[in-house]
């Protein structure tokens, strides 16, 4: 049977036990696998399909233990699949993203027109942006001699390939001992979540291999750290001349100016989007504006959701004595209406 040609049945247990012992830690058994309820095999059958597996080297049975783990050949498998069919919804959102980038562009354009003219206010709009901001899998592999490849998968089923080197060969038994200490140790993290005790830890289980787990980590870094390039809309910048306290020539010009400019925009907003929870409304009054040239207004923020992952904001920015209620309750109609449209039914798994 070729590798890549696992039958449906053979690739769900593989699948499980992978799953489990990522979880655990532990090495898994047939009794294990058999309370998968979208199985529903007898532990005699599963115990048959395991001996194939690891005959086929995709799992193996450590000295000690009745149950089995994962061969390299295995995660291997795993990751390939888990890269070619979990990614499909995101590739529809890539998809929709790439094939409607014009139009994406004219509706958030039209967006930020729209709430200028209703609220009477300038306003921002960012379009949308992959927020790659957990940890869901690492697979290191031997390429040669001199490096391995790491395929790094985050939660929004993105995937990095980084090629790392290595003093010199290493052995499957310390790689399988490596890619358990990862995953054990990330999955699920966000880059924040990684803190030096965390990286102390895996630095001193990993022993003469700690500069693997150092590149490694400056590949997450790499891979989960945010676009430089946001694309914001703007619109109302002639509104500030309506406030008496704003319309002042030198300040409606730095108001004016930052808004042109984009940059300082772009800094508030990357602020956001980096927020875990940031997907309700931020407030900023006064001098609690991150931007110099704002300290005189409020400024009023809402990040969206198009799906997982896929976040923009949208910003409203006034006096400090703007309408609060009407600019919240626009904001609300906005977000309603942008959050989840690339969200898919789920599934079963």
């Amino acid at each position: 049977m070729d590798e890549y040609e696992l039958d449906e049945r053979k690739t769900k247990i593989l699948n499980a036990i992978i799953r489990n012992y990522l979880e655990t830690g532990e090495p898994v058994g047939s009794r294990t696998i058999s309370k998968y309820t979208d199985l529903n095999l007898s532990s005699a059958t599963i115990r048959n399909e395991m001996a194939d597996l690891e005959e086929l080297g995709y799992i193996l049975q450590p000295h000690t233990s009745a149950g089995r783990i994962p061969s390299d050949k295995g995660y291997r498998f795993y990751v390939d699949h888990l890269m070619e069919e979990k990614n499909r919804e995101v590739d529809d959102m890539k998809r929709f993203v790439i094939e409607h980038t014009e139009k994406m562009d004219q509706v958030l354009q039209q967006v930020a027109k729209l709430l200028a003219n209703t609220t009477n206010y300038a306003t921002m709009v960012t379009a949308p942006r992959y927020h790659r901001n957990k940890v869901k899998f690492i697979q290191l592999s031997n390429v040669d001699g001199e490096q391995i490849l790491a395929v790094i998968v985050t939660e929004g089923n993105l995937v990095k390939n980084k090629m790392i080197p290595v003093a010199g060969p290493i052995d499957n038994e310390t790689m399988l001992k490596l890619n358990i200490l990862l995953n054990s140790n990330l999955n699920g993290l966000a880059l924040a979540e990684i803190n030096l005790g965390t990286i102390a830890r895996l630095k001193e289980q990993a022993g003469i291999h700690s500069d693997i787990i150092s590149n490694v980590l400056d590949a997450l870094a790499e891979v989960m750290s945010p676009d430089e390039d946001i694309r914001i809309y703007t619109s109302g910048t002639t509104n500030f001349f309506k406030y008496p306290e704003l319309s002042d020539s030198e300040k409606a010009s730095e108001l004016i100016s930052t808004f042109e400019e984009k940059q300082q925009l772009a800094s508030l907003v990357t602020e956001n989007l980096m927020e875990e929870e940031s997907t309700g409304i931020q407030v900023y009054i006064g001098n609690e504006s991150p931007i110099q040239t704002m300290r005189d207004c409020s400024v009023v923020t809402a990040t969206y959701e198009l799906g997982e992952g896929i976040r923009g904001t949208i910003g409203i920015v006034g006096p400090k004595r703007m309408d609060y209620e009407k600019v919240m309750d626009n904001l609300k109609v906005l977000k309603k209406s942008l959050d989840g449209i690339l969200d898919k039914p789920k599934g079963k798994t």
